[in-house]
């Protein structure tokens, strides 16, 4: 990797490009590229614990994976932490995202395959990295994540994962997505960029979807946007269109994004282990009572959940804030202690 690109706690700093199964059809052969972070210092008996990070939301164009374009400075923190802690780092940039073909955003299962098929890259590639794993993400990557603990006693049988870690995790099915487009449907919002994202993947998987049946002629400049910009820009473009999403999402888009829906859920909530949920008190982009929501379904159907309510943060301050607990579950699990469930999180 670049200089730039480093990790100040990495002794190894490497980008990888691995092969996977396309997600979508489940068969053919992918490669997805990715980073690898080895800790300095020499590994405990039986190798480096690792993680296994699933980033957020960053955009749909290839130049925006994080392998190229860099990670934000809460995340390199945040890594930086977890590899002070003696945690080697693996990070997928997800199918589509950086490598040939479209990137399907928000599609459960080509995510968690990127997330499972990251951890053999990671230890076929340094001998250093030991079979014990935890998953982390956020907001994405928090379905992402979630999704390969559904997916890994099928897909990865072979994977010593003990819990999973996620923050601002979305929670989309025909309910929920209802009860998200009243929230903004009337205000200028940043949030409208997901819409947008979410009608490209649509438009991906049936190119005869027209974009002028989803969106009104003023937001078709930022729905062409998304093919080639990252969302930071996105964000601003939405923002200074003065548009709401009343004014510029169609009943086209409601009818392709049902069409998908099936790629958006989660198969099951019932998960083998042991879970870490970070909760922003005042999450936007993940509403809070549907995070809240999905922790109680999660905790009905069998799952470990440990939740955490944060007050006052919001999506993007709930993944740094989530931290000091997230890290202790981590070591919690891996030790294999007791996980104590929280299924009706309070604010802290």
């Amino acid at each position: 990797m670049e200089p730039t690109l480093r990790l100040a706690n990495a002794a190894v700093d490497l980008r990888i490009r691995y092969s996977s199964i396309n997600g979508i059809d489940g068969k053919t052969p992918v490669a997805v590229s990715g980073l690898l972070f080895v800790p300095k210092g020499k590994p405990p008996e039986g190798g480096w614990p690792l993680l296994a990070w699933a980033h957020g939301t960053v955009g749909m164009a290839d130049i925006c994976a994080p392998s190229w374009a860099g990670l934000p400075l809460r995340v390199e923190a945040l890594l930086n932490t977890w590899l002070e802690r003696g945690f080697a780092v693996v990070a997928t940039d997800y199918q589509g995202l950086g490598t040939p073909g479209p990137h399907p955003y928000m599609a459960v299962r080509p995510a968690a395959y990127g997330v499972l098929d990251s951890i053999r890259a990671a230890q076929h590639v340094s001998s250093e990295i030991g079979k014990k794993v935890v998953l982390a993400g956020y907001s994405q990557g928090a379905a992402a994540v979630l999704g390969a603990g559904f997916f890994q006693p099928s897909y990865a049988p072979d994977l010593d994962i003990r819990g999973i870690v996620a923050s601002g995790v979305p929670y989309t099915t025909p309910e929920t997505v209802s009860s998200m487009r009243q929230d903004t449907a009337n205000q200028v919002s940043y949030t409208l960029m997901y819409p947008l994202y979410l009608a490209l993947m649509a438009q991906q998987s049936d190119p005869t979807l027209k974009a002028s049946d989803m969106f009104a002629e003023k937001a078709l400049p930022l729905f062409e946007l998304t093919r080639r910009a990252c969302n930071w820009q996105i964000a601003l473009e939405v923002l200074g269109s003065g548009l709401t999403r009343t004014e510029a999402v169609k009943a086209g888009y409601d009818k392709a994004l049902a069409a998908n829906m099936s790629l958006l859920e989660y198969p099951s909530l019932k998960l083998s282990q042991p879970v870490f949920i970070g909760i922003g008190e005042m999450d936007i982009d993940a509403p809070t009572r549907l995070q809240i929501e999905l922790v109680k379904k999660a905790c009905a159907e069998g799952t470990k959940v440990e939740a955490h309510l944060y007050a006052g943060m919001t999506h993007y301050q709930a993944l740094t804030g989530s931290q000091p607990d997230a890290q202790r579950f981590a070591e919690n699990v891996l030790a294999g202690k007791t996980i104590k469930p929280i299924c009706a999180p309070e604010s802290e």
